[in-house]
């Protein structure tokens, strides 16, 4: 039988998980994640949540100001002030489910400082406050009899009908299956796999943000890409693992190829500068210095300290044989997340009617030209949230008749798609617009981009996971590459 769902939700990090949480048991909530639930972003995130929980300390206007200073003031006000106060009940209502986040000799949430932050306001699991969050909603979320979830699920198409939409999306068996539902929650990430060297897991190849583009939704400042300056500098691994802000926070310093200090000559702010303004200085310090060759060092703090503060990060340093009690961390600058992604208002709502978007695939416009550390998944929460209330209150009011009679299987059959394409664009995106752009190599690697993308659609290929993140990466560096191009020639 066709199977129909009230709520369609695409992706199983903070977003995805959090919105499908606050439906009620009338509504039918299809999930669907990509790989293993587990696997996401959000699972990723080692820093923590920032909110402003005690208020003897901090106030709102503080963090909306920081959040204006780091997004350069291209912020969206608005979004921001939702953000920023409707924010701490959602982290309170975490730690209600029982997210374990680390508490103070008194038993209250313990707060560090982050990049860019003017008061302690970060509240975390650890060094891996992502995994600890999403691992709780992921519990929640098997409870709820009116969810129900399809892991290793890829999306491949989603159609629009008067009523809703058709999902296209192929099983674990290779078999595909199309799902309807009357609403549509995208919450599919980021677009980390389209640089050769990124922080982001391996679902982050801008599935959802193209699939929204192809429904004509708005896509805004997709240019606007952030690059972690610390990210450990593997010599083959294409995912990096993260050295959390939270390490400079609490004292590491960066040093140079020659030992050296030198973010200071950079920035008033040194290493606690945000991130845009780290990665720019290690490039330049890089260019000055002839090297590649960086470090965190944290070996002056107490080893016991160091270890139960980042016993994540200390565990994955000493499986790279770098033990950071004692060793100088290598780091490089790669690819970590999205500012821009799929407009939306201050509910959510995308350009195209009952379409949502939510969490990193979504532009809400709170992150401005650079995001605040730790406001990522806050955002996640806060804007799922006002998704999943306003098709609520939509719900309410609509007949719910059946959407119209759709196809259960699609033809996927065609011709092998060649290697390389992937590759390709990566090496794109790394020249053309890496931390300091390139702008004279982007009209040619815009030409070639749209030359990829238009061998993927109209080759005939096999419809399977190779074709459709090829097809995702291929569209999102066009639409990176033509933005960039326009703000060039503007």
């Amino acid at each position: 039988m066709n199977k129909e769902y009230d709520v369609l939700i695409v992706g199983s990090g903070a977003a995805g998980l959090y919105a499908a949480l606050q439906f009620p048991e009338d509504v039918s909530v299809l999930l669907i994640s990509k790989r293993e639930l587990t696997l996401s972003n959000s699972a990723l995130a080692q820093g923590g949540v920032a909110a402003v929980l005690d208020k003897s300390n901090d106030n709102f206007k503080l963090h909306i100001a920081d959040t204006l200073i780091a997004g350069k003031y291209k912020n969206n006000l608005n979004a921001i002030e939702v953000l920023v106060t409707e924010g701490p009940k959602d982290v309170l209502k975490l730690k209600e489910m029982g997210v374990a986040f680390d508490l103070d000799a008194d038993g209250k949430l313990q707060m560090t400082l982050e990049a860019g932050h003017s008061r302690h306001r970060i509240v975390h699991h650890k060094d891996s406050t992502g995994r600890a969050i999403v691992d709780v909603l992921i519990d929640q979320v098997m409870t709820h009899k009116n969810i129900e979830i399809h892991d290793h699920t890829l999306l491949y198409k989603l159609e629009k009908t008067d009523r809703g939409f058709l999902a296209g999306m192929l099983l674990p068996d290779g078999s595909s299956q199309v799902a309807a539902a009357h609403y549509c929650i995208m919450a599919s990430g980021g677009i980390g796999r389209v640089y050769p060297y990124t922080t982001n897991s391996a679902i982050a190849t801008g599935d959802g943000i193209t699939l929204a583009y192809m429904l004509g939704a708005r896509i805004k400042n997709l240019s606007l890409i952030q690059f972690h300056p610390t990210a450990f500098a593997a010599e083959n691994d294409r995912e990096r693992f993260l050295i959390s802000e939270a390490v400079r926070g609490e004292g590491a310093v960066l040093l140079n190829c020659d030992g050296e200090r030198f973010a200071f000559k950079y920035d008033e702010r040194g290493e606690l500068a945000p991130r845009d303004v780290v990665s720019n200085a290690i490039m330049l310090e890089s260019k000055a210095k002839g090297s590649e060759k960086f470090y965190l060092d944290i070996t002056h703090k107490d080893p016991e300290f160091v270890k139960q503060r980042f016993p994540m990060i200390y565990e994955k340093c000493l499986e790279e044989n770098i033990d950071i009690t004692k060793q100088w961390i290598p780091v490089f600058p790669c690819q970590h997340y999205l500012m821009g992604g799929i407009d939306v208002d201050l509910h959510a709502r995308t350009t195209v009617d009952r379409l949502y978007a939510a969490g990193e695939c979504s532009h809400t416009g709170v992150h401005g030209a650079n995001r605040l550390a730790s406001n990522s998944l806050l955002e996640a929460l806060v804007f799922s949230r006002r998704a999943a209330d306003d098709i609520i209150k939509k719900l309410k009011k609509e007949d719910n008749s059946p959407i119209d009679d759709f196809a259960q299987h699609d033809d996927l059959s065609g011709n092998k798609m060649p290697h390389g394409f992937r590759t390709e664009i990566r090496k794109i995106m790394q020249d053309c617009h890496f931390v300091i752009p390139d702008p004279d190599k982007v009209p040619e690697g815009l030409r070639r981009s749209k030359e990829i993308l238009s061998d993927i659609l109209s080759g005939g290929y096999e419809i399977n996971q190779d074709f459709v993140e090829a097809r995702s990466l291929a569209t999102v560096a066009c639409i990176v590459l033509e933005e960039v191009s326009e703000k060039h020639d503007s």
